[in-house]
């Protein structure tokens, strides 16, 4: 079933971006597997899919090293807040982190990435909603924390946002493209289940899909 919502997932992914007037393979779609065990992710992997998003460092360590070993061109992405102690595990762990959104974790992850000499590729987190649970950087500080990640080391690749449940997403895709494209920035990971559709025909370079492809969360 999973792998059947893989090329469902797929096929409307290219049927947005086709209307936006782009390709494709403009998108990756990170499939969050959150919460899911290695039986639930092989299909994927079998598939061919490699790119998998998880938001918690302890389970990322418990659940991919075996899985990596078997499929070692999967990248990881993490997708849910990042506490700064946990830098070093995340760095380790990590192909890109999507959750930068404060100026301490900036510098915890500087300093773990010049020891661990990998640079993960880095989103700053955009608190597009206002919504202080959901962490992410106050829109109107992005220019600055931006400033502080390039001197810190880290590899800027764009800006992410999760706009508030039950209302129309749109609007905070299209403010958090104009951010990007204000800053330079090409990479914009933003849209989930129920809107990346949406967010691709804004401009949605990593969708993050977790409940359309494996079901409701344990």
């Amino acid at each position: 079933m999973t792998t059947d919502s893989l090329h469902d997932i797929e096929e409307r992914i290219a049927r947005a971006a086709k209307l936006a007037g782009r390709r494709a393979d403009q998108v990756t779609l990170v499939a969050v597997s959150k919460t899911h065990g290695a039986d639930a992710i092989r299909p994927l992997l079998d598939a061919g899919h490699r790119a998998f998003g998880e938001n918690r460092v302890q389970e990322t360590a418990a659940k991919w090293p075996a899985l990596r070993e078997a499929y070692p061109d999967v990248r990881l992405h993490l997708v849910g807040q990042l506490q700064s102690n946990k830098a070093d595990e995340a760095v380790a762990l990590f192909d890109a982190i999507h959750s930068v959104d404060r100026p301490s974790l900036v510098g915890a992850l500087g300093r773990a990435m010049d020891r661990a000499g990998k640079r993960p590729d880095c989103f700053v987190q955009v608190g597009i909603g206002e919504e202080a649970q959901k962490g992410g950087c106050a829109i109107g500080d992005v220019p600055g924390l931006l400033a502080e990640a390039r001197g810190a080391g880290l590899p800027v690749a764009g800006l992410m946002c999760i706009p508030p449940a039950g209302v129309e997403a749109a609007p905070y895709f299209a403010l958090l493209a104009k951010m990007a494209r204000e800053e330079g920035l090409a990479g914009l990971s933003m849209g989930m289940s129920e809107d990346f559709e949406t967010a691709v025909m804004l401009g949605a370079t990593h969708v993050r899909v977790g409940s359309a492809l494996f079901g409701a969360r344990a």
